[in-house]
């Protein structure tokens, strides 16, 4: 901090070739401002300015001086302008990991709009059903579905899904409508990378295991195993909502639906968010609106 003292007052001093005026620029007194010039020129071991009771001017010497000062100051400015422009426009890389089919379909067109908002990103998007540790792998953020397992993560839910118990008018027709959930165990399940659905009887979460003749962990897979008469499905609507809606699957035991889950996004804890997770989660939100 030595090499600094005096540099912005003598800068001041020469371009407004007054003490006083230099002071009311910087906010300090005269007579600061005359302290830290004269301990500058001592440092220096040279005068840097021509002093009369009715102006100031540069010295030659004080001149050159005042040229690599300027120079060195107008860097400093740069740097700062840079750091707070850093700090609020989202740029550089941004690493994001979403499960496979809701980040296809939802949250990969969600981050393709938010990088034409903000082309200075760099986007890195893993879309992968295993669990990412964020921390250890370098990831910004994360979006989780259903339950969080504690954690020192932050996390901000950006939307809800509902799980829909349904089958197609076919299967209906062939092997009756269960209006019990005891009736399931009749019907052919069609299972997913769980071999129980979830829930809710009388208030209270129930978990119930199920079995069929087809096990897949792709929901288009059972889907369309479904939509063809297969088995009954349970999956989140954005797998079955344009079905529902067309009669080409029936909502079955909507009286036993279980609690909507939560669609989050998840980041290291930072006090100081950046600004690309910032922007980045609050374009989610908006776009996802709970």
């Amino acid at each position: 901090m030595f090499a600094w003292e005096g540099v912005t007052e003598f800068v001041a001093v020469a371009e407004t070739e007054s003490f006083t005026k230099a002071a009311k620029r910087l906010g300090i007194s005269t007579a600061q401002v005359s302290r830290q010039v004269s301990a500058l020129e001592a440092r220096l071991a040279t005068k840097l300015f021509h002093r009369t009771t009715r102006k100031v001017s540069v010295t030659e010497t004080g001149q050159i001086y005042f040229q690599h000062c300027r120079q060195i100051l107008d860097a400093l400015d740069e740097a700062e302008r840079t750091v707070t422009n850093f700090q609020t426009v989202p740029r550089g890389k941004l690493s994001i990991t979403a499960p496979v089919i809701y980040g296809e379909r939802t949250i990969a067109p969600l981050v393709n709009d938010f990088v034409l908002r903000h082309p200075e990103l760099e986007v890195h998007l893993n879309l992968t059903n295993r669990t990412v540790d964020l921390v250890a792998e370098g990831y910004d953020l994360a979006v989780r579905m259903g339950t969080l397992a504690s954690s020192t993560l932050m996390a901000t839910q950006l939307a809800s899904r509902t799980q829909h118990v349904c089958a197609s008018p076919l299967y209906l027709a062939n092997r009756g409508t269960p209006h019990s959930l005891s009736e399931l165990e009749s019907h052919n399940c069609l299972q997913g990378s769980q071999d129980h659905w979830r829930f809710q009887e009388n208030g209270k979460p129930r978990s119930l295991r199920i079995k069929g003749n087809i096990t897949c962990g792709s929901g288009w897979a059972l889907l369309d195993a479904a939509l063809k008469g297969v088995g009954i499905v349970q999956l989140p609507d954005y797998y079955v909502q344009a079905h529902l809606g067309s009669g080409k699957l029936i909502a079955l035991l909507t009286q036993f639906q279980p609690p909507d889950e939560g669609i989050w996004a998840v980041y290291p804890h930072n006090r100081h968010l950046s600004p690309k997770v910032r922007f980045l989660l609050e374009h989610l939100r908006q776009s996802l609106a709970i």
